[in-house]
């Protein structure tokens, strides 16, 4: 009887008490995947490490390793794992050895394939346990398995593998849980018909990270000395990093698939943040409690918004894609292998606080940290020689939860000598004695109160004891793995196509994936260089003959960044002598895409800009309420009203919202816009008007076959477009053409198509409204990209 001869040695080890209190029943732990990389690198490892913690518990164990792989061969890859496991460092060499033969004669490895197989596995675990007398407490089964197999291994649990009645069950789930929103919808939804909510155990190994873990027991802990600066009035900023040095080599299958914000910001990184921003419950130890606190936390979160990231790519992954998957040579991925994501929440506590997530592979340095940077108003007269750690207020004021590897090379807690002194629990967390020489980012450690793990334990260990003991807050429930994906689903599909910064990787990489914040989004420090982009792709100087006419009228063409960066300082000049002449200059400027780019430029860089004597107006307008993300006007004012000083009263919004009801032609609103201009903007000619161009030919929000405002007297109309929202307002063509500028704004490889069209047609407007484009007393100028000028 082998289980009981395991018992009995044990005892005799003085490891359990007495006999009587093994009748706490039985645990059957079956790993699914048992000959798998994971399995091998941490979770046999891990389960040890549980056998040697609970040997004395009272309960009894039974270790199942299964897999596909027929039973000989599985079995001899199983062992020869099993055979390396290794004690901790203060585990006696004798009690270790026993422990370890005894773990070994525990195991035993299945072949689970069919249901067959399934059914088999529960025949023998109920014949073991009514042989050795025992009574079964419950049942864990750790899915080491690709997500496409869950379904099934779970239907087989369900029907013929469940413990019986009184017995519970626990399922651990391994990342990726979908792919984005709508795949981990269909995921949980087929696995809660085979499992209840409380037998699911979602893994993020990050939460049995030493230093993540205690970052809400932290909080609970000092709540008298954060509850008055854990806020938006003292936090300057929060950074949440994961950097690798490693590359994604030999893992491009996964990675093309999933790429660095799935793989590490959607999921480990955003527990961390919701630790940081959720608001603490009375008991951080009621799992109900946090969860509920985390669920409200992501509520509060604003959505993203491409201009709310930075992605990069290093340059060797494209090679290692097309070798590793065998792809064709001109085979190229959008798959950012870096990210730096601006995240901000709409909390009362938090409101307007940075919250910076950044990842990457093929970095300079492998580490992991949250840093709380507080704000500094104090000036200190002493010299910076003379000041001391623990008063001197002009040190910076940090709280630093080190998650391992960089310059410590240790789980820590660090916290800024002139903040507080923090309370941490002893029989866990010691401090640190001697201080060395050793630098956190930019200060001597001396300058901080430090702490680390009485016991060093990898994440694993401490996940499968909280799977052991029941404790649900370490994982992550289906309404936070949906809340988690519905906010960054929105930001996956808006950078799918978006253009990746290139890096070489490395200490190389120099400040090439710095990024700022500017007015809520970020972008990067440097221009992209030119070495660094795809060498087939032709350089700036070979453009120096392109014909300076587009359609007979001025072209300027250039890369898009030089581009945006020439049409922001042409707008500033015109601005500048208008105002200079006439004293105020009128402004009409159009919605979409394409000139949110240049918002942000004019925010960022044009300080001489006239803002005070400028008037700006709208070319057009969807029919959705101002504050709504689709108008024109709310992207005009995020971009860049919010950032430069334009007196209220010149700002011009168009009337699409009228009592209570959105462009209805009984409430006149183009009437009103109409009688505005005539009465604000001499003879109703603008100074400057900006135009796009969408892939149809429409400009403004004139559309092909337009029934209103192609032709007639100059006016404001109502008109349809054909993609949703679909009713506009826009300026008539013949109101446009009053203008004495009017500049046209074209970016983008998807642009060429309707660019090479226009070069060859005529004056069609009905066809092509922006062929119609032709100020009468005016001058009209193209500024158009390499991308849509040459494709």
């Amino acid at each position: 009887k082998m289980l009981g001869r395991v018992l009995c040695t044990v005892l005799f080890m003085g490891a359990l008490p007495s006999l009587a209190e093994v009748s706490q029943g039985h645990i059957s732990v079956i790993l699914l995947g048992a000959t798998g990389d994971l399995a091998k690198k941490y979770l046999w490892q891990g389960l040890f490490q549980l056998y040697m913690d609970q040997v004395s518990s009272g309960h009894s164990f039974t270790f199942h390793g299964a897999a596909l792989t027929a039973l000989e061969p599985g079995q001899r890859l199983m062992f020869d794992v099993l055979k390396k496991l290794a004690c901790p460092p203060d585990e006696s060499p004798n009690r270790c050895a026993v422990l370890k033969d005894q773990f070994l004669k525990l195991s035993q490895y299945h072949q689970l394939k069919t249901a067959e197989n399934y059914t088999v596995l529960n025949r023998e675990i109920e014949t073991l346990l009514r042989q050795e007398g025992l009574k079964e407490a419950g049942r864990i089964f750790y899915f080491s398995v690709p997500p496409f197999a869950y379904t099934e291994i779970a239907r087989h649990i369900n029907s013929s593998c469940r413990p019986p009645p009184g017995a519970w069950l626990r399922v651990v789930l391994e990342k990726p849980f979908g792919h984005d929103l709508g795949s981990a919808q269909q995921l949980a939804a087929e696995l809660t018909s085979f499992f209840r909510e409380e037998e699911m155990y979602r893994v993020d190994h990050y939460l049995g990270k030493q230093a993540v873990a205690h970052i809400l027991p932290f909080r609970d802990q000092n709540r008298r000395f954060l509850d008055p600066i854990w806020n938006r009035h003292h936090v300057e900023r929060v950074e949440i990093v994961l950097k690798e040095t490693v590359d994604a080599k030999g893992r491009t299958s996964f990675y093309e698939q999933y790429g660095v914000i799935r793989d590490v910001l959607q999921n480990h990184l955003t527990e961390a943040l919701m630790f940081l921003t959720m608001e603490l419950p009375g008991n951080v130890s009621r799992a109900e409690e946090v969860l509920q606190r985390k669920l409200q936390a992501f509520q509060s979160l604003q959505g993203l918004e491409k201009n709310n990231a930075v992605l990069g790519q290093y340059q060797a992954y494209a090679s290692q894609v097309r070798q590793e998957l065998q792809k064709a040579q001109d085979y190229i991925s959008t798959t950012p292998t870096f990210a730096g994501v601006l995240i901000h929440s709409e909390s009362l506590r938090w409101e307007g606080v940075p919250f910076l997530l950044t990842s990457g592979k093929a970095l300079d340095e492998r580490v992991g940290y949250v840093r709380v940077l507080f704000k500094n108003r104090a000036y200190c007269t002493q010299s910076e020689t003379l000041r001391d750690a623990g008063h001197s207020q002009c040190k910076a004021k940090q709280i630093i939860f080190y998650i391992g590897h960089g310059a410590l090379n240790t789980p820590a807690v660090l916290v800024s000598r002139n903040l507080f002194r923090p309370v941490m629990p002893e029989g866990s967390w010691k401090e640190a004695v001697g201080q060395s020489d050793l630098h956190i980012f930019g200060q001597p450690l001396s300058d901080y109160y430090v702490y680390s793990p009485v016991k060093e334990r990898d994440a694993y260990s401490v996940l499968i004891s909280n799977i052991y003991h029941g404790r649900k807050d370490f994982f992550i429930t289906t309404e936070n793995l949906l809340a988690s994906w519905g906010f960054w689903t929105p930001l996956l599909d808006s950078i799918s196509q978006q253009p990746l910064r290139l890096y070489p990787g490395g200490m190389e990489n120099q400040h090439l994936l710095d990024f700022e914040m500017v007015s809520g989004e970020v972008a990067f420090t440097l221009a992209e260089p030119v070495q660094l982009l795809n060498p087939n792709r032709l350089m700036p100087s070979d453009y120096s003959a392109i014909q300076s006419k587009f359609r007979h009228s001025p072209l300027v063409s250039a890369w898009s960044e030089d581009l945006i960066s020439q049409l922001a300082s042409d707008i500033e000049k015109i601005a500048s002598r208008t105002v200079a002449h006439s004293g105020q200059f009128h402004l009409a400027l159009s919605g979409g895409s394409s000139p949110v780019v240049l918002f942000q430029r004019l925010a960022r860089h044009h300080y001489a800009f006239p803002w005070k004597h400028t008037h700006i107006w709208l070319v057009d307008e969807r029919c959705v309420p101002l504050t709504d993300t689709e108008s024109n006007f709310f992207s005009l004012h995020k971009h860049l009203l919010q950032s430069v000083r334009v007196p209220y009263f010149n700002i011009h919004p168009m009337p699409v919202h009228l009592n209570q009801r959105l462009c209805v032609e009984e409430d006149r609103g183009t009437e009103l816009y109409a009688k505005e201009i005539l009465a604000l903007v001499a003879n109703a000619s603008f100074d400057l008007v900006l135009l796009g161009v969408g892939t149809d030919g429409h400009t403004a929000s004139l559309f092909p076959q337009s029934e209103n405002g192609l032709e007639g007297a100059p006016t404001v109309v109502l008109t349809e477009s054909p993609v949703k929202p679909h009713q506009r307002m826009s300026l008539s063509l013949p109101l446009i053409n009053k203008a004495r500028q009017v500049f046209v704004l074209v970016l983008g490889k998807g642009k060429h198509d309707i660019v090479t069209l226009l070069s060859r047609v005529g004056h069609k407007p009905r066809k092509w409204p922006v062929s119609g484009v032709s100020p009468g007393s005016g001058q009209l100028v193209w500024y158009v990209d390499y991308e849509a000028l040459l494709g």
